[in-house]
């Protein structure tokens, strides 16, 4: 079983001696990952619905600092030397393929080959809205990229025709670490995020809904597509993992299909070296073996 903090760049984290520390203290306790989350932009008056909360809007404020993902991964990345440096999530539509692909194989490369590509379609209209791309279409424009840059990490001289773009003769360098490929998790709640990650993904980050039941649309549309459903790395977490039986949680989440059980780092904020260190002793440690 391997082991993942989300939302990693936040509060304390969010600044350059707190993601340091909380890195440093995550790789020695035993964590497998850090995974960010990401706003461009924080809109006013928002009247899209956060889909991970009951109040419908996100838990932070229009002066909070949210430091974009790649490059405070790569400030954690100088700092650390085994720890993955995942995107949990990264808004895709929101990116140019080309682009993007450079900085995540860059990232990659400086590295040694440590990044975990969590992607999403986004669900803030009014985000979408300032930065001038459109909304409507998202779920295709995420394939087209996801097609795109692997394209041009698995060979230089692309040529691709697309919706979103159309390009002959391109090269990016340099190529990711692994095969010339960053692993691409696919996040959402949603059956199409479930089928997504089945037809495109190498993983699978699975929002607010029924896990099993997100777990097998995935594993469906991977059989359906001619692919290895067991080859598609699963992420998620329990509260019942900081119960009175962790293991059991543990345990479960592994008999569901998880292959990496992720808790919020914000749990970690206070006395972060040593309360990482407990819950590695605690839990890392005696499940090891799953």
């Amino acid at each position: 079983m391997k082991y993942g903090l989300m939302f990693a760049n936040v509060m304390t984290f969010a600044t350059p001696e707190g993601s340091k520390e909380l890195g440093r203290s995550a790789e020695a306790a035993g964590f497998e990952s850090l995974w960010t989350v990401e706003h461009v932009i924080f809109p006013d008056g928002y009247e899209s619905k956060y889909p991970y909360d009951k109040s419908g809007k996100m838990a932070m404020a229009a002066d909070t600092p949210l430091p974009d993902p790649l490059i405070w991964l790569t400030w954690v990345a100088a700092a650390t030397e085994r720890i993955h440096l995942g995107t949990g999530i990264l808004i895709l539509p929101q990116r140019n393929p080309l682009v993007l692909a450079k900085e995540v194989a860059t990232l990659d490369d400086l590295s040694g080959g440590r990044v975990e590509l969590g992607i999403g379609v986004g669900w803030l209209r009014e985000e979408f809205d300032a930065l001038g791309i459109p909304f409507e279409g998202r779920g295709a424009r995420t394939d087209e990229t996801i097609d795109i840059m692997r394209k041009v990490w698995d060979a230089d001289h692309v040529t691709h025709d697309g919706d979103l773009l159309s390009f002959s003769g391109v090269s990016v360098n340099p190529k990711p670490v692994r095969d010339r490929r960053v692993p691409i998790h696919v996040g959402g709640h949603s059956r199409k995020a479930a089928e997504r990650a089945g037809r495109l993904g190498d993983g699978f980050i699975p929002g607010e809904g029924d896990l099993a039941e997100l777990i097998d649309v995935m594993r469906q549309t991977a059989a359906d597509a001619g692919r290895d459903p067991e080859a598609i790395e699963v992420s998620s977490g329990s509260a019942e993992v900081f119960g009175s039986d962790p293991v059991a949680a543990v345990e479960e989440l592994a008999a569901k299909g998880v292959d990496r059980v992720v808790v919020p780092a914000f749990l970690y904020l206070s006395d972060t070296a040593n309360a990482l260190a407990a819950f590695g002793e605690k839990v890392i440690a005696p499940t090891a073996h799953l």
